[in-house]
């Protein structure tokens, strides 16, 4: 007994730990695959020894929220669902009675009340009795209508979640790789929970409505029903399906067979009593509601065997472990890779070259690694970067060891450099791929940026290489006289400055008229005087243009190059001048939104993704469109004009 009792201390402790992590710092130490592991044996143990600790998980719910929003007490506790891994254990549930089954999604809950039409309030789960009150962000939210027809108080359940597409944008903005968010869940959270509501709008978080609480006035029957009269207020519902104990195994295949192109990110199925009284009357326990049950995807595992941790240098130093096994069939694609994360995890895995390792798809996507069977721990931090010879450091960051390479020169490091330059948002120079690049800087044609716009003294050795030819080599030269065309606001992101983004950029660039001189030659002070930037981006600033050699640099790319003048009076005489536009839709003489936005801006306007009663107009080829921006521009008055028409009107 004592044996039991000190192994549930542990495991309560390992647990409430990762618990913090997740829910107060959106930190995540360990992966659902162990956690859940670890979870059933708690639970396991406090069955077998009929005793439940005070501070155990299994009778909390989610951890206490942050304190730097406003908390409110929800009217009713939420509690956590009751869980199973077997479809047979979901069908002995469901017995003789209907169900709907629909994804379990891995975002932030979040419960929203309306009154009178309007959206009054919106909190987070938080611990499940309080949370905090996040109003003003919800209605950033890229698919929430602030507006509703149903005019008594309504009160409803969603998920706020981020799309992998989504993610892996805001992820490819990110500077540093050490700063990027491991999963959209991390992301979502770290979103909605903001202080300044534009970081959430810039995210494009969007709400799946999957219980309706309470609606005055209503006498619904069914879940059904209810998911249809939300559908009907132009709230996204989440995907649901009627089911039997008949046909429950069938729809979860195919679910399972969707989550490999699902955008969203599901960590599971929710299965519900279609009926709601009777539902209601089967009552809850001390955690959880008896009218609905989660089903966790059994997670498909398959052992094999440790051949090499590739050690893999990014442009900021970071050097990623990467395990390399002998190939194995998850989830029916081949998988021979995994990410390790940092020092930390491969520790704690215990990793050695030729152990045996349990490897799993997370949500059934990503590879990881579950469990190294034989934890030789033979492993060694590598002293010098695999990519320049460099000396290596071990660094720690919010409690994770990760390897860095200390030179600066590192051709990694170089190579990313140039790809952030090159790449559309920067020089746009299309035909330099990494690879190229790659090339390109091992035959020692490019050391710095300007020897890009040089490499046609090196023609004779660049037709001759593989996958080069006279046509391929012609090609590039037309894109690098192209690209010499440049904008100020791309100017500067080109330089790959740390903290600096393309947005960060034009900011800086319109709040200085675009004057060159004094774009290059900013004080800490004056970059502190523009609205949005802080003391970390001026730092960045300030210093990069303080070092010699960026300096002689920049000057060296600015005599090479055509810098395109920005006309700031014609920005400033522009209708679109302080106006805010929201596109949607395709687009037909723009190749894309990127393109439109940037006239937009051009004009001394912004685009935001969703609009409000700040909305000066709404670009939609698609006018009669049922779309949730048309309803709400059509609500609150906003025009709605075709993409031809914007032209004639604002940008001819």
């Amino acid at each position: 007994m004592a044996s039991d009792r000190e192994r549930m201390t542990e495991l309560i402790q390992v647990l409430n730990k990762a618990s913090e992590s997740y829910y107060a710092k959106d930190e995540e130490i360990m992966s659902n695959f162990e956690y859940d592991a670890l979870y059933d044996e708690l639970e396991a143990l406090e069955e077998k020894t009929g005793v439940i600790l005070s501070n155990s998980p299994t009778q909390k719910v989610g951890y206490t929220s942050v304190d730097f929003l406003p908390k409110e007490t929800h009217e009713s506790p939420m509690l956590s669902l009751g869980k199973t891994k077997d479809v047979n254990e979901l069908k002995e549930w469901l017995k003789d009675k209907e169900g709907l089954l629909s994804w379990k999604l891995d975002g932030l809950t979040i419960v929203l009340t309306y009154e009178n039409g309007v959206l009054s309030k919106a909190v987070t789960r938080g611990n499940g009795e309080v949370g905090e009150v996040i109003t003003d962000n919800a209605k950033t939210f890229i698919n929430l209508p602030i507006k509703i027809s149903f005019k008594e108080k309504l009160v409803l359940r969603g998920e706020a979640v981020i799309s992998y597409p989504d993610f892996e944008r805001v992820n490819a903005e990110i500077e540093n790789d050490e700063d990027k968010y491991k999963n959209p869940r991390n992301l979502c959270s770290g979103s909605v929970r903001q202080l300044n509501s534009e970081i959430t709008a810039k995210r494009h978080v969007r709400l799946i409505a999957f219980s309706l609480i309470s609606s005055e006035g209503t006498n619904f029957k069914t879940r059904k029903e209810e998911f249809d009269f939300l559908k009907d207020q132009g709230f996204e519902v989440v995907e649901h399906f009627r089911v039997t104990k008949d046909t429950i195994e069938s729809e979860v295949k195919n679910f399972a067979k969707k989550i490999e192109s699902y955008e969203i990110p599901s960590d599971g199925l929710v299965l519900t009593y279609d009926d709601i009284e009777y539902g209601k009357s089967l009552g809850m326990t001390a955690k959880s509601p008896r009218h609905s049950i989660a089903f966790k995807w059994q997670d498909e595992t398959a052992e094999t065997v440790l051949r090499e941790i590739e050690w893999s240098p990014s442009r900021t130093g970071l050097i990623n472990p990467v395990a390399i096994f002998d190939t194995v069939e998850l989830e029916g694609t081949s998988v021979s890779r995994a990410s390790v994360h940092n020092l930390s995890v491969m520790e704690e895995l215990k990793l050695g070259i030729g152990d045996r390792i349990l490897v799993y798809k997370a949500n059934m996507i990503i590879p990881q690694i579950a469990k190294n069977i034989t934890q030789s721990g033979n492993l060694e931090i590598p002293n010098s970067c695999p990519c320049c010879g460099g000396k290596t450091e071990v660094r720690t960051l919010k409690e994770a060891k990760s390897l860095y390479c200390c030179n600066p020169e590192c051709p990694a490091k170089q190579i990313k450099k140039f790809s952030l330059f090159v790449s559309r948002d920067a020089f746009n120079v299309d035909g330099l791929s990494e690879a190229t690049l790659e090339k390109f800087v091992d035959e020692g044609f490019i050391k710095e940026y300007s020897d890009i716009f040089e490499l046609k003294a090196h023609k004779d050795s660049i037709v001759n290489m593989e996958g080069f030819g006279e046509k391929s080599f012609e090609n590039l030269m037309d894109a690098i006289e192209k690209a010499k065309d440049i904008t100020l606001p791309k100017f500067i992101y080109s330089l790959g400055i740390l903290n600096v983004g393309l947005a960060n950029a034009k900011l800086i660039c319109k709040t200085f008229n675009y004057d060159v001189d004094k774009v290059l030659s900013l004080t800490k002070e004056d970059l502190l005087s523009v609205e949005g930037i802080g003391e970390v981006i001026a730092d960045s600033y300030v210093m990069y243009f303080g070092n010699e050699k960026n300096k002689m640099q920049t000057e060296k790319l600015l005599k090479t190059i055509r810098m395109q003048k920005e006309d700031v009076a014609s920005a400033t005489d522009s209708l679109l001048n302080g106006k805010t536009v929201v596109v949607t839709g395709s687009l037909n003489r723009f190749g894309n939104r990127k393109d439109l936005q940037e006239e937009i801006e051009k004009r001394g306007g912004k685009v935001s993704s969703s609009v409000s009663k700040n909305t000066f107009v709404l670009v939609n080829n698609d006018l009669m469109s049922a779309s949730s921006k048309n309803k709400t521009a059509k609500e609150l008055g906003i025009p709605i004009i075709s993409e031809d028409d914007f032209i004639e009107k604002y940008l001819g």
